[in-house]
């Protein structure tokens, strides 16, 4: 038996990770540390049973420590962060703050606990993000463990930040730590600043699909359930002090994303006539095309142009590899949000529906 502090855990790729865990390992024991800021929220945990929520800071090093006393805590898996990349450009602080000294906060309660005395079993799972590589050329071989790094936005220079820490945390005090760098997640729970909820939310009611540029920036789109299984992966055979890429093998330009996610609304409404009643200001619930709401805007600071992934020594030493192409994986994705309304329509309601109006009201 494990038990596990999941911390983010109420954020997407966090409780896609808590409800993945749970089904597969019924027996351990999961804490799940949350700050609920506005990416947060406890609606994501809906269902679960046995599972223990505590509200709370990871910069509070206090708190953590007494999470692993009481709840002799032996496996840490850190999400918590903040990760918008619009969002670090207007307010690169709260990135400081959340994800370069909460890792820190983790790191030295950690220490502190597993540490002590003797010591005891332990394992620091870190994930990451492969935006600390920077930026390929068109012709550039993916990124693999050993890229240098190279963070071209202040999210992914904090992110960066975080793993020198726990890389040091191991080399320098031998807590045993593994680190996953993943490629751009997608999939259930998602909250809508990013491209595809964002954009199937704002294609259903009507409004713009405003695209950065010439919608030709790459990235690799890894499914948040296929993520969870190379986590898995990563806490039951990685090696103590390694880093491993996790990837989707779906390297696509976000204008392929795009359409492909028009194609399927304009499918969906053509599918089920009832949807034109519940979004009637959706072009496909008249008869139009949805991608006459793509729009171009101009392009954001520091925007990188292509990011992929190598997961040779993941898919070597794990035995990992994506269970899902990217078809299905969006597939599935899309069939969730329509079916699951309620729960993206609580969020409009709040800090989604005030970013929008913030952020693309002049981008139309």
């Amino acid at each position: 038996m494990t038990n596990l502090l999941v911390t983010g855990g109420a954020g997407f790729i966090g409780a896609n990770f808590v409800h993945y865990w749970q089904q597969q390992h019924v027996d351990d024991g999961i804490i799940v540390l949350d700050a609920l800021t506005y990416a947060g929220n406890r609606a994501n945990l809906d269902g679960l049973t046995g599972v223990e929520f505590v509200h709370g800071d990871i910069r509070d090093t206090a708190l953590v420590e007494q999470l692993l006393n009481d709840h002799a805590i032996d496996t840490i898996v850190h999400f918590a962060a903040e990760s918008h990349v619009d969002r670090s450009i207007h307010g690169p602080a709260a990135f400081v703050d959340t994800n370069v000294l909460g890792t820190l906060s983790l790191l030295t309660a950690a220490r502190s606990v597993w540490l002590a005395g003797s010591g005891r079993p332990h394992r620091f799972h870190h994930v990451s993000t492969d935006e600390v590589y920077g930026t390929l050329g068109p012709n550039d071989p993916a990124f693999s463990e050993t890229t240098a790094y190279a963070p071209n936005s202040p999210y992914s220079a904090s992110k960066a930040a975080s793993d020198h820490l726990v890389r040091a945390w191991h080399h320098t005090y031998g807590l045993e730590t593994v680190t996953s760098n993943c490629s751009n997640n997608y999939g259930p729970y998602q909250f809508p600043e990013k491209l595809i909820p964002l954009f199937l939310i704002n294609a259903l009611h009507g409004r713009p699909l405003p695209i950065y540029g010439d919608g030709q920036q790459i990235r690799d789109w890894l499914h948040v359930e296929d993520h969870c299984r190379g986590i898995e992966a990563c806490l039951t055979r990685g090696r103590v002090g390694e880093t491993y890429n996790i990837g989707g093998g779906a390297e696509l330009p976000n204008l392929t994303v795009i359409d492909t996610l028009c194609a399927a609304v304009d499918a969906a409404f053509a599918a089920d006539p009832a949807l034109a009643g519940r979004f009637p200001d959706a072009p496909a619930a008249k008869g139009l095309p949805t991608d006459s709401l793509k729009t171009f805007v101009t392009d954001r600071p520091g925007h990188d142009r292509r990011y992929a992934i190598d997961e040779t020594k993941a898919r070597a030493e794990l035995g990992y590899a994506p269970a899902r192409t990217f078809e299905q994986g969006f597939a599935a994705t899309l069939g969730w949000y329509l079916a699951n309304e309620g729960w993206w329509r609580a969020i409009m309601d709040g800090s989604y529906r005030d970013w929008v109006a913030t952020n693309y009201a002049t981008r139309a």
